[in-house]
């Protein structure tokens, strides 16, 4: 096989985006011959391709060999589960499920697949980005040293009532399931595990409409322990311009600092905690070198996750963002939230079976009113990297 047939399944915002960047060939060797939606008015986003309106039926048409899910959150579940099912690929936009739960249901499908040759992948762009690849490499090679803490300030989320209104499942439990953390922030979420771990347990506060007439969470601050001992914030709103991205990380060898096009490494000539226990000074400090780290640019994002997938499914190349790592932002999201509505700490691993339960109740006593302006539009993206 040559080439790799994929199905997408949603031509919403982000769907109809990877679809014109396959149709017009940005992806070698991907061949986009099926699509999807409930709404035959969105086929024209991609024209000249077999469409249907049953996402089961085209999983069964025979004309896929992977299916790709860009649908409102919830039916990445149930979609991701028929496409592994049938034996095709499967590459799910983010969040990979709603809650942990469903991830488990997902990763259950998976575990039974009838091919062992199946892939299943996660659309993490931001793993394409060469500032954090640098930082990671940094860490999972020891040269950063043990981290103590890591501090994320994603504030530039921001959004307006108009992009709110512009569909009915947005900023709902009923429809997405979450606010900022499940929109907006899996890709933040996902690099922070990615690069540090997993944290031991979180406290966090969430402000659930507090810039916005909605009914979820528009505005976070979270504290997170792990298990080295290691502490982390994590700041996020959608209601904050001009907002800040900043990412810091200090371990034993220095400051790791992303903002902006650049990465900083103020490094330790002599780890901190070495330097702590042997230098005669009172007020020393250890010395240090201010490092610029090079990138270029900011990768290829969401067209690089579609080559690393066609890639891993024509040449067997290592899936570069496995769907099975996507539960770790989805977990991270739940925590926050549930620890927020409990007013306790939580530890991880979350009990999946008690947030949903809790999500559920939500969902029946919300007699929230959602207003939807049908004008509204909700296509034009903060940053390069195509978020909804």
């Amino acid at each position: 096989m040559n080439e790799l047939r994929i199905g997408i399944v949603g031509l919403g915002n982000m769907g109809s985006v990877h679809a014109r960047q396959i149709l017009d060939g940005k992806i070698p060797r991907l061949k986009l011959t099926a699509v999807c939606d409930t709404d035959p008015a969105k086929f024209e986003r991609a024209p000249g391709v077999k469409a249907f309106t049953s996402s089961a039926e085209m999983i069964r048409s025979g004309l896929i060999d992977a299916v790709f899910v860009c649908t409102p959150h919830y039916d990445h579940t149930t979609i991701g589960i028929d496409g592994l099912q049938q034996g095709l690929h499967v590459l799910i936009e983010k969040p990979v499920s709603v809650h942990v739960a469903d991830c488990q249901r997902l990763f259950a499908a998976y575990e039974k697949r009838p091919k062992a040759s199946q892939l299943f992948g996660a659309m993490f762009n931001q793993r394409t980005d060469p500032r954090y690849a640098k930082v990671r490499q940094l860490i999972q090679s020891g040269e950063l040293g043990e981290i103590r803490r890591v501090n994320w300030i994603i504030t530039d989320w921001f959004r307006t009532q108009s992009y709110y209104n512009s569909g009915g499942w947005r900023a709902t439990w009923k429809g997405e399931g979450g606010g900022v953390l499940l929109n907006q922030c899996p890709h933040n979420l996902d690099l922070i595990t990615w690069l540090c771990g997993r944290p031991s347990k979180v406290r966090a506060f969430c402000g659930i409409g507090k810039w916005h007439d909605i009914e979820v969470e528009d505005a976070v601050t979270a504290y997170m322990e792990y298990p080295n001992g290691a502490t982390g914030v994590f700041i996020t709103t959608t209601g904050e311009a001009p907002g800040t991205n900043r990412l810091e990380i200090t371990a034993e060898k220095g400051k790791v600092v992303i903002e902006g096009s650049k990465v900083t490494w103020t490094r330790n000539v002599v780890a901190m905690g070495e330097f702590c226990r042997t230098d005669p000074g009172g007020f020393t400090r250890p010395e240090v070198w201010n490092i610029d780290i090079p990138t270029d640019g900011f990768g290829e994002q969401h067209n690089g996750i579609l080559k690393n997938f066609t890639a891993a499914a024509l040449d067997g190349t290592p899936l570069l963002a496995p769907a099975l790592e996507g539960v770790n932002s989805v977990e991270l999201a739940n925590a926050f939230l549930y620890s927020s509505f409990t007013d306790k700490t939580v530890s991880l691993p979350l009990d999946g079976a008690a947030y949903e339960a809790h999500l559920k109740k939500l969902i029946a006593e919300s007699r929230f009113e959602k207003k939807v302006d049908v004008g509204a539009k909700s296509t034009g993206f903060a940053n390069s990297f195509g978020q909804r």
